[in-house]
């Protein structure tokens, strides 16, 4: 495989573990991002760093050219697909792109109005070969969204109640994506990845205690509540609302379910969240 494969959102969580995981297994990489510098400095020369930036359409198809595989993610703060990401599906339709590897949020077909839900049936139309890979909730989340009230307020606030999450660690979503870029056997299917178990908040707060060893509360606050801390603490609106959406569909179950597809697919069983804490202790100290 000579064409490069294209990661979208390098730097985030996701991208630069598919980042990872393709360069683990000597994949020609094309990692794209609004700072192509900045992805030199973390990757290393093995990657064609480029910038590409869903509002820069100027950037949309060097990024694309001469390749045939892309993994494509949203960015949070996009809420108007149709305006910033469907032109890139049709750039890379246009390109020559033979599959488009795009990650999405399980239980999606049960959440229409969702952006990952428009994006995934616009890329049912248009005559790509898709792959989609609809990831529970992130570890990674603990340790940047909600890093500062863990490490410095010894606390937890998400307005979730009781509801459970299958964490996924994003080393798990890389090797899946990487794998379905590489491998054959992955078009037009959708998987559903989580990690190996479903937890509440009482039950994540309880792990961060006994691994950082002082007391992590995990505090519920109300819907309204937690948009107007959001907002007040800087955060864009169209992002809040997206978020709080998603925190109360976890309070009805949305991301309760485990599934071993990970397991099947990578022929290992997928990171648990304990591991992962412990893994990045230094963070929450």
């Amino acid at each position: 495989m000579s064409e490069p494969i294209v990661v979208s959102g390098a730097l985030g969580n996701v991208g630069a573990a598919v980042v990872a995981a393709l360069q683990a297994l000597g994949a020609p990489v094309r990692a794209a991002g609004p700072k192509p510098d900045a992805i030199r400095a973390r990757f290393g020369a093995s990657v064609d760093a480029v910038r590409f930036d869903f509002a820069a359409p100027e950037t949309i198809a060097p990024t694309l050219q001469g390749a045939r595989r892309l993994f494509l993610m949203r960015p949070p703060q996009i809420t108007d697909v149709q305006r910033l990401m469907f032109p890139v599906i049709d750039a890379a339709k246009a390109a020559g792109v033979e599959q488009v590897v795009f990650l999405s949020l399980i239980n999606i077909e049960k959440n229409q109005r969702a952006p990952h839900y428009k994006v995934e049936q616009y890329l049912r139309t248009v005559g790509l070969s898709w792959t989609f890979l609809r990831a529970s909730f992130f570890m990674q989340n603990l340790s940047t969204t909600h890093c500062a009230e863990i490490r410095d307020r010894s606390e937890i606030s998400v307005p979730v109640g009781r509801g459970k999450t299958s964490f996924i660690e994003v080393r798990d979503i890389g090797a899946v994506a990487a794998l379905a870029l590489t491998q054959p056997g992955h078009l037009h299917c959708a998987y559903d990845l989580t990690g190996p178990e479903a937890l509440d908040y009482y039950a994540v707060a309880a792990q961060f205690s006994e691994v950082l060893g002082r007391t992590i509360t995990y505090r519920d606050p109300s819907l309204p509540r937690f948009v107007w801390k959001e907002l007040r603490g800087g955060r864009p609106l169209a992002f809040t609302l997206v978020m709080a959406w998603l925190y109360d569909q976890t309070r009805r179950g949305m991301s309760a379910e485990v599934t071993d597809t990970v397991a099947q697919l990578l022929g290992r069983p997928p990171i648990p969240l304990r591991r992962f804490i412990e893994e990045n202790r230094a963070l929450w100290v």
